[in-house]
């Protein structure tokens, strides 16, 4: 039987989901949890791979087992768990759905606090920058409408068949002193969303203008794009299905 488990953490103490020899991982922490209640060694497999110090506000993994699980499955699996990880709820699926390869989009958040904030501190990215034009970014940001090919915002060493991704929504929102940029794809790459953040910001700062945005995409090169922003201000937010 395969089952669906519906989550969310906070980043800062993990080397991101994917589990990795001599650092602590959310799917580790969430494998290793399964298997003691299960009393049998279980592997997880998630619909995406978070980097280091990277937040999920929904996040969906699947794991196979032989055992029923009943309603008392949610509760045992958060009490077992870190308090930075929360299980929402664990659904049977058919044994053929993927958490991974089933999604037909992703969005995230990144979010920025113009000035300070000390209740923030681990969920933002603090800046001191007070002549952002937010507009102009928001016209850079339509801009990835208008392409597919997005190498220039990926990492280097990266192994992916295609650096081909569809972009349907990507939007600054600036309410009071906090900053936000949404974006919806079908796919994302290894650190894509910061790349783009750490461009635009350079956008309204006024050292990238509207054409060179498209002349750094158009490159494919990512020497040629921004920073990549921290991570502690980047939430994956939304995984969607056809059948969730």
């Amino acid at each position: 039987m395969r089952y669906f488990i519906e989550l969310s953490y906070l980043g800062k103490n993990y080397h991101g989901w994917q589990i990795q020899p001599h650092a602590t991982s959310v799917q580790e922490e969430i494998s290793k949890a399964i298997s003691t209640i299960l009393r049998k060694e279980i592997a997880i497999t998630g619909a995406g791979r978070t980097d280091a110090g990277v937040h999920a506000s929904q996040m969906f993994a699947h794991f196979d087992t032989d055992t029923p699980i009943n309603e008392h499955f949610t509760y045992k699996l958060n009490a077992i768990l870190p308090n930075d990880i929360v299980i929402y709820n664990t659904t049977l699926v058919d044994n053929e759905a993927h958490t991974r390869f089933d999604a037909i989009s992703r969005s995230y958040e990144y979010k920025i606090i113009l000035g300070r904030n000390p209740f923030l501190l681990d969920t933002t990215w603090q800046l001191n920058y007070k002549n952002l034009d937010v507009p102009l970014m928001n016209k850079a940001a339509e801009i990835l409408y208008e392409y597919e090919d997005f190498e220039c915002f990926s990492k280097v060493k990266t192994d992916v068949y295609t650096f081909n991704c569809n972009v349907t929504h990507a939007k600054w929102e600036l309410v009071n002193n906090e900053l936000t940029f949404y974006i919806s794809a079908n796919r994302f790459l290894r650190n894509m969303v910061r790349a783009i953040v750490g461009t635009l910001l350079n956008v309204g700062l006024g050292k990238t203008s509207l054409e060179e945005f498209k002349q750094i995409i158009e490159s494919k090169n990512r020497s040629n794009a921004g920073v990549s922003v921290p991570a502690k201000g980047l939430f994956l937010t939304k995984v969607a299905y056809t059948y969730i």
